[in-house]
């Protein structure tokens, strides 16, 4: 059972998201929070196992709260859940240790999603999200790449190297499936494996990893 709090400082909002999940048998909602300074309360009360984070609150916002928490409480993982997609909120929200950043506009599916991969250890970005995160790491001063795998601790094989690009593109395990005629669970796999060759510990970081070493265009 995955057990979440939410945060936001709209009741309405907080009541129909916890109604939503409440259909989910592996997902609980243990508390609510109206800020980030409840937030942080409840987190050290609760312990739960990913918290979804509004940004923009009285108090203390979503992103304060996020590094505090991250700082004091780093086996809860937190989802940005928010409608600013700009890049400030964004970049600042990964900066202080969001493992997820999804719109309010986003599927519930996805969101269950995104709430079962944060929760088993990586990230989940929204691919408009990915998307800035890899743009803003290309137009970061640094030496043009040439495709190399010589520092990673063993090769990708030709098919994690597929795996790769898709997770530079922000694609769920289920799209990755969709597109290479994979089993999910084959593709967890391939990347868990692609992880532990690179050397990194979630999606993100394999994707800014593999677009730095020329492996993904």
């Amino acid at each position: 059972m995955i057990k979440c709090l939410l945060v936001d400082d709209q009741k309405l909002f907080r009541e129909g998201l916890s109604t939503l999940l409440s259909v989910w048998d592996d997902i609980e909602v243990i508390g609510e929070a109206e800020n980030g300074l409840d937030a942080i309360e409840k987190t050290a009360e609760l312990k739960p196992d990913v918290i979804l984070m509004d940004l923009r609150m009285p108090e203390l916002g979503g992103v304060a709260a996020t590094k505090r928490i991250v700082a004091e409480h780093p086996a809860s993982r937190i989802i940005v859940l928010t409608t600013f997609d700009d890049d400030d909120s964004v970049f600042d929200a990964l900066r202080a240790g969001a493992a997820g950043y999804l719109l309010k506009d986003v599927s519930s599916d996805k969101l269950v999603e995104a709430i079962r991969t944060t929760a088993s250890g990586n990230s989940f970005l929204q691919p408009s999200v990915a998307a800035k995160v890899l743009a803003e790491f290309t137009r970061q001063p640094t030496a043009p790449a040439t495709p190399s795998q010589q520092d990673l601790v063993e090769p990708l094989s030709k098919r994690e190297l597929e795996i790769l690009q898709h997770l530079g593109q922000g694609a769920s395990n289920k799209e990755i499936a969709a597109a290479l005629f994979l089993t999910e669970g084959t593709v967890k796999n391939h990347i868990t494996n692609v992880l532990g060759k690179m050397g990194v510990r979630d999606r993100t970081q394999a994707a800014l990893k593999g677009k730095e070493m020329g492996l993904i265009q």
